[in-house]
């Protein structure tokens, strides 16, 4: 059975795009220090599942039987490079490891999500089913954790159980679109879309906005911007003055004539995954639109490498921790959240994968670690930052299909 069988054409080539250049493909921690990470396709297991009526989890559904009381063991699914690494032996975890000696829980840690569509396109036909995904916890975007809490893919979360996650949850993550009042996610990390670029390449001058890159003939062949449409289209709307929480279609279509011009008159260079940062790094592309977690991997080894959070917003989003449906051990999968959530266990998270850190009080234990990283707005933005930040409203199936079949022949996908 293929991956993308069932779903509409340009929705598919998204998908398979994000499996190579997207976000979703972009390493997490020393980009350019690491060896690079191929996302493969996968192709289902299981086919001929027929869907299910909301499968297990989700609002009015059946909790499944936890067993964490019996078996002391968490089975946890993340991106790979998303978790501290001990510097001399790279299979070890620190706070996992600690995790591990204070819980007595043993947690089987796997890296196997390398695209939000093509891990759900993995996971859908056990959760459809009503069956077990063998995975306890999971961490994908926000849009896509939104899917499965709306399909009722994922257990409802039990605060009691996470005393230091709904205590120290920073105010401006509890309302999310995607889950209102945080019943079935919390934020692994936050992640920001904004405008970087070279400073030897630039000469010096600033690059503040998407006007500048679009428009500035200085920058013309040399400035890049994301596959990922939702970045890419919502930092364009936002600088024209569109709300990227609000927009309408003729918004949308304005944003991508709008960039279509700049690429019919070769201002773009390309437009590209997580492999901006090589070029950008070497000033073969002058500015770009970038996330921010990688700027800050840059910055520790080129002084060169600047960023701007434009006047008009920035794209915000989140990592979400969820527990799918008939997971076997949601206490567990709690329990480690919970730890997360410790402002000291989150600080020294942050210190290694350097994304927006969600939790109050991490700061103040970041300085006892980095103090530089404390002070970085990009790891804990500061209250200017944060006013600025702004979602992709949700989509309807028609409306994805629609807009990525557009964004897909502007990039020539």
């Amino acid at each position: 059975m293929d991956l993308y069988e069932g779903l509409p054409e340009p929705v598919a080539k998204a998908w398979e795009r994000g499996l190579t250049s997207g976000r979703a493909a972009m390493s997490r921690r020393r980009l350019l220090r690491a060896a690079s990470l191929a996302a493969a396709g996968t192709t289902l297991a299981a086919c001929g599942i027929p869907p299910a009526a909301g499968g297990k989890g989700g609002e009015g559904a059946e909790e499944a039987p936890d067993y964490s009381r019996k078996e002391k063991v968490l089975n946890f699914a993340n991106w790979p490079l998303y978790v501290d690494v001990d510097e001399k032996n790279k299979k070890k975890h620190p706070t996992l490891d600690r995790f591990e000696r204070e819980s007595g829980i043993k947690v089987k840690y796997v890296e196997d999500i390398n695209d939000n569509n093509e891990f759900y396109g993995k996971i859908k036909p056990q959760l459809a089913a009503g069956q077990s995904t063998g995975r306890d916890l999971i961490c994908l975007s926000d849009w896509m954790a939104g899917r499965l809490i709306r399909q009722g893919y994922v257990q409802r979360l039990d605060p009691a159980n996470m005393t230091h996650a709904v205590t120290n949850l920073e105010d401006r993550f509890r309302a999310a679109a995607h889950d209102p009042g945080r019943q079935y996610s919390y934020p692994w990390a936050g992640t920001a879309c904004i405008v970087a670029y070279n400073k030897k390449a630039t000469k010096g001058k600033k690059i503040t906005s998407v006007s500048q890159l679009l428009e500035d003939d200085a920058l013309k062949g040399r400035i890049s911007m994301l596959t990922e449409m939702t970045d890419t289209v919502g930092l364009t709307m936002l600088d024209m003055g569109a709300d990227s929480e609000h927009f309408t279609e003729d918004q949308f279509d304005a944003a991508i004539a709008r960039i279509q011009k700049a690429v019919d008159r070769q201002q773009l260079r390309r437009f590209s995954g997580n492999d901006y940062l090589d070029e950008l790094n070497s000033g073969d592309i002058a500015a770009c639109l970038a996330w921010a977690g990688d700027i800050v991997q840059l910055q520790m080894d080129n002084d060169d490498i600047a960023f701007a959070v434009p006047d008009r917003g920035y794209l915000f989003g989140t990592d979400d921790l969820l527990v799918p449906a008939e997971a076997r051990h949601q206490s567990n999968a709690e329990a480690l959240i919970d730890y997360y959530y410790q402002p000291d266990v989150a600080a020294q998270l942050a210190a290694w994968v350097n994304y927006i850190c969600p939790v109050t009080g991490a700061k103040a234990e970041m300085e006892k670690i980095d103090k530089e990283l404390a002070d970085d707005p990009l790891v804990f933005p500061d209250q200017h930052m944060i006013a600025k930040g702004k979602n992709f409203r949700p989509m309807s199936a028609k409306e994805e299909a629609r807009y990525e079949e557009k964004f897909s022949k502007l990039i020539g996908a």
